[in-house]
């Protein structure tokens, strides 16, 4: 069912996403007409509603969202947050969104389509009137060249321009061999060969391709895409335009999660312009490459980071995750391949060629090279984002970056939701790269770092990840959908009942999600878990029996 849904959906507009059109349908009627135009089912398109949490009508109907990410909920912001917005709003107008992008300062909310952290609470009165704006926070670059922030190597449409025009005149194999020697690696998690990627894609005979910009950071504790998005803009876009040129495709899709409308607003400005100067469309600066690209807007569904997941929702399905393989590269979006990529990794393509791959694979320890955006959250005394060379020591990132603590920290998440939980003095003795972190049985991922306090419950923490999970499980596998609900009410017994939980029993939960849940959600959840049942044992042994 899944595939002819696929295959529907392409057939009929492959510029225009089916799920943008579900989306922004008003009605009965208007769904009835989707269907009917992509001989659908109407429950097919009710099913898809039925999935998003910002297609639900209980949601749409607040008027104010508080932040409820890792980031914000260990800083101990939020209750005062949602105190102001209640009294403010009527506490049934004030609704949740899972981490605004805001970690670097907390007491995050959303109000008429912008996001607002720190002193913004205090100022509601002028936001409701329309005369406050937030400031933008800064972002420095301790790398020993700059591929991500710095404006001057990239940051007019001329530099787009100039440079789309070189590699449009280079070979194609030339590229990509200079950005398989680049070593760049897929910055969302995986690690992935990003130029091995595209070659595979590249290597695929089909008359139709596609780009995908994963934009879907909904990481509680990450912020860097928001920030590429916001203020890199045209490298993101470069890698895409790029990445279609050199595996013959000629569309691209963004989706960014609804949770940065700011980031969709300056992305679709951005493309409007591009199509102004002639860099997008039909017969790119004169030859024959034709490549545009569309912003599909996310729905509140995490699950929607994990690749498959987010070519269901692109092509208007619940976004249940698929089984792999066939991979994206081979079978992706309209079961056409597909080269999926996040956007630090996009971003850092067009400084790859402008500078040359020299530049960056000569940062690094050889094995994960170039440079990598780091989210230091409110714990950290000089807290934001940094642009760092990859293998530079934690402590240095933690000391000199960060300005150390501003709280006694007992751990650091790093990664996300499924990132390893890290307890300072080891992190301090740790590298940032894939190899050093996988070494010590930790996840680098997204390298967002949220703290935990001393003063923090690691059982309510650990309460919390398997809420988190349970909300965001698309529940197309047992152990994911199921597991994580027994997770919660077991520790949810243990705190609110006094009823100990098994030790032997919380253990086989977690291998059974480990090995058996499709993707990373359900797979990844028992690594944090497992961290703070080893390194916070004190915490939890009253509560366990044997």
């Amino acid at each position: 069912m899944s595939r002819n849904i696929s295959l529907l959906s392409g057939k009929k507009d492959d510029k225009n996403s089916l799920f943008g059109k579900i989306a922004s349908s008003p009605n009965q009627e208007s769904d009835n007409k989707i269907a009917r135009d992509y001989n659908l089912g109407v429950s097919t398109i009710h099913s898809t509603k039925s999935f998003y949490d910002f297609l639900g009508d209980g949601f749409k109907s607040k008027k104010a969202y508080v932040c409820t990410g890792s980031a914000c909920l260990c800083r101990g912001t939020q209750d005062l947050v949602s105190k102001k917005l209640d009294e403010k709003f009527g506490t049934d107008n004030v609704g949740e969104m899972v981490c605004l992008g805001r970690c670097y300062e907390n007491s995050a909310f959303h109000y008429e389509g912008k996001n607002y952290s720190g002193e913004d609470i205090n100022k509601l009165d002028k936001i409701i009137k329309g005369t406050h704006t937030g400031p933008k926070y800064t972002m420095k670059s301790y790398a020993d060249t700059s591929f991500l922030v710095e404006n001057e190597v990239f940051s007019t449409y001329k530099d787009f321009k100039d440079l789309l025009k070189k590699c449009l005149s280079d070979d194609k194999h030339n590229l990509i061999d200079s950005l398989k020697e680049s070593g760049l690696r897929g910055r969302g998690g995986a690690g992935f060969p990003t130029g091995m990627k595209w070659e595979f894609c590249q290597a695929q005979e089909a008359n139709k391709k596609y780009v995908v910009c994963n934009a879907d950071e909904g990481d509680p504790g990450a912020f860097s895409d928001r920030y590429l998005l916001e203020e890199q803009t045209l490298k993101v876009l470069f890698g895409m335009v790029i990445c279609g040129y050199l595996i013959g495709s000629n569309q691209g899709f963004l989706y960014i999660r609804g949770e940065y409308p700011e980031s969709i607003n300056i992305t679709n400005q951005a493309l409007n312009k591009l199509r102004d100067l002639g860099l997008l469309g039909k017969s790119i600066l004169g030859t024959n490459f034709d490549f545009d690209m569309n912003v599909v807007e996310g729905q509140g569904a995490y699950i929607c980071g994990e690749e498959t997941a987010l070519i269901a929702s692109i092509e208007g399905r619940r976004a249940e995750v698929d089984v792999r393989p066939p991979f994206p590269t081979v079978e992706g979006l309209y079961k056409k391949p597909t080269v999926v990529n996040n956007v630090e990794s996009l971003a850092a393509v067009a400084t790859i060629f402008k500078l040359g791959n020299d530049s960056f694979k000569n940062i690094g320890n050889g094995k994960s090279t170039g440079t990598k955006l780091v989210s230091l959250d409110g714990h950290f005394n000089n807290p934001g984002l940094y642009e760092v060379n990859m293998a530079a020591p934690m402590d240095y990132i933690i000391d000199d970056i960060g300005g150390g603590f501003n709280e006694d920290i007992k751990a650091v998440q790093v990664g996300g939701p499924l990132g390893g939980i890290v307890p300072v003095e080891i992190l301090r003795n740790l590298t940032l790269d894939f190899e050093s972190f996988d070494n010590g049985g930790f996840l680098l991922g997204h390298a967002s770092f949220v703290c935990i306090p001393k003063s923090f419950s690691a059982i309510e923490y650990a309460k919390h990840l398997f809420a988190f999970t349970a909300h965001e499980s698309c529940g197309k596998c047992f152990p994911c959908r199921l597991g994580s609900i027994r997770g919660k009410e077991m520790l949810e017994s243990a705190i609110y009942n006094n009823a100990k939980f098994s030790k032997e029993l919380m253990h086989d939960l977690l291998e059974t999600m480990e090995s058996g849940s499709l993707c990373a959600l359900g797979g990844g959840l028992p690594l944090p878990i497992k961290n703070l049942l080893e390194h916070c044992a004190e915490e939890f042994k009253p509560l366990m029996g044997k």
